[in-house]
């Protein structure tokens, strides 16, 4: 090994030598003789080494090695930039932006963490893009739209909704969203709460077969199944609009239990309250709650001479006739636009209690009341309504037990009413006659006149599920019956004009 290290120094050194000879020969004889013409001088080739990695060796005493590491090419940043960095680096002690020029506040807005606390960034950024990284990055799917195209209003609304579903009474403090409302108050006008966790329930003691005088007492002792109260919420919220709740619990998978879905008196006499201190308050849906006549009307009771309200909505619950009547007076007491009660328990004296209070009604332009019960009894309080009635424009009647008699009054009624544009009487029992003089007394009382043909929806009209289609001259024409119930139905959506409506 000691070889093959000197070999290489040693032919080194005598390549060297030789070359100092032969300058020292040269220079002597130039000397003596005068110039002479010079002629290349002769250097033998190193000699080689017998080692078996010589040729490894000298490669690697040839390398050369730089004297840092480190240095590049880079240039120097701008001062400009190095401030910039370190406004972002610091910004969360020490958050300077609006001193800055626009065009700096931009560089500094892009580089600025989405994990910075609402503390910081929540009355100083306005920028539209910052806050569409922070919605991006804590939901992939974000519907702008539905939050008046404002990345920053939808961000605040739907991180209050959060922490609104995951409260947990007698457990969260609820100083964890009372704080945030200085924050978000000026940015909050939509919220929708589609869970409301019950509190924890310890598990049962065993019982030993032994019940004391106080034992009933000791059953009616355990916790109640109320629900965080928004009433604190709401008040501190000036901007609020819309209110979408349900009192339930979702993906509760194995731990279901049906008081996980109870709406309490507490909580009812709690949320009337709320609704009815929110002057701002234009929307109201109360949905799948199991809300029944007795809660509707505490709720409805709190509604009477609302400022504000233009819709409620109260549909799939167990509102029955007694419900339907507080919602007619409703009406007659507020300035609704919407309402919709749709899948509920109302019957034909809930629908008479409607049909009297929208023949005096100017306010209301669209009433729901699909997959109720109000037979023809209540089918044709509110066809006699409709006569007087000049403000409404859809009214939807499926699934709710009509038959012949209802259709031949409604289409009377559409030859007088010149305000009503949509009605949808899927699913009832009007037949191929009813449905008949329905569309032919529409098209014939209409025809040559300015005003444009209502669009009635008769899908699966039983018992006939065939399609009414009107020809160009005027008269109606009935295909064939379909082998498909499901195209028959489709065919069966159409407007008198003759165009199927999807």
């Amino acid at each position: 090994m000691q070889e093959t290290l000197v070999t290489p120094t040693l032919s080194v050194l005598s390549r060297s030598s030789i070359t100092m000879q032969d300058r020292s020969s040269t220079a002597g004889q130039a000397s003596s003789t005068g110039p002479q013409p010079s002629r290349p001088s002769v250097i033998p080739p190193p000699s080689k080494s017998k080692g078996w990695k010589s040729g490894a060796n000298v490669r690697r005493m040839r390398r050369i090695i730089a004297e840092d590491p480190e240095w590049s090419l880079a240039i120097v940043p701008l001062l400009t930039e190095l401030c910039i960095q370190h406004i972002v680096e610091n910004f969360q002690n020490n958050p300077i932006l609006k001193q800055l020029l626009p065009e700096h506040q931009q560089k500094v807005l892009n580089h600025l963490s989405p994990d910075l606390p609402l503390t910081v960034t929540a009355n100083l950024i306005d920028d539209e893009n910052y806050w569409r990284r922070c919605c991006m990055q804590r939901w992939p799917v974000c519907h702008v739209a539905r939050h008046g195209g404002s990345w920053k209003r939808l961000f605040f609304e739907r991180h209050l909704e959060n922490l609104i579903k995951h409260f947990i009474p007698s457990t969260t403090d609820p100083a964890v969203i009372l704080d945030l409302l200085p924050f978000c108050r000026n940015y909050v006008r939509r919220l929708c709460v589609d869970q409301f966790l019950p509190p924890v329930q310890l598990p049962l003691q065993p019982w030993n077969g032994e019940l004391s005088d106080s034992g009933s007492e000791a059953e009616m002792e355990q916790p109640t199944g109320d629900h965080y109260q928004l009433r604190d919420l709401v008040a501190g919220l000036s901007h609020l609009e819309e209110l979408d709740l349900v009192y339930g619990v979702k993906d509760c998978g194995m731990n279901f239990e049906w008081n996980l879905f109870l709406f309490t008196y507490q909580d009812c006499h709690s949320l009337a309250a709320t609704i009815k201190a929110c002057h701002t308050l234009k929307t109201f849906r109360l949905t799948r709650s199991k809300v029944d006549d007795d809660k509707a009307r505490i709720l409805i009771r709190s509604l009477l001479d609302h400022p504000a309200l233009e819709e409620l909505d109260l549909s799939h619950n167990l509102i029955g006739d007694r419900g339907a009547r507080a919602a007619a007076k409703l009406l007659s007491h507020s300035h609704l636009r919407v309402l919709t009660l749709a899948n509920n328990q109302v019957r034909a004296p809930g629908a008479q209690s409607l049909a009297h209070a929208l023949a005096h009604n100017t306010n209301l332009i669209s009433l729901n009341l699909r997959l109720n019960c109000i037979e023809d009894e209540g089918g044709q309080a509110l066809a006699h309504a409709l006569q007087t009635n000049k403000c409404l424009t859809t009214l939807h009647l499926g699934g709710n037990e009509l038959s012949e008699p209802t259709a031949t009054l409604l289409s009377q009624v559409l030859t007088v009413n010149t305000t009503l544009t949509s009605i949808n009487l899927s699913c009832n029992h009007i037949g191929l006659d009813g449905g008949k003089q329905l569309l032919e007394e529409c098209y014939m009382g209409l025809e040559g006149g300015d005003r444009e043909r209502p669009w009635i929806s008769l899908r699966q009209a039983q018992p006939t599920p065939q399609a009414l289609v009107p020809s160009t001259k005027g008269a109606f024409r009935v295909p064939s019956m379909s082998p498909c119930p499901s195209a028959a139905a489709h065919r069966s959506h159409i407007s008198p004009r003759g165009h199927k409506r999807t």
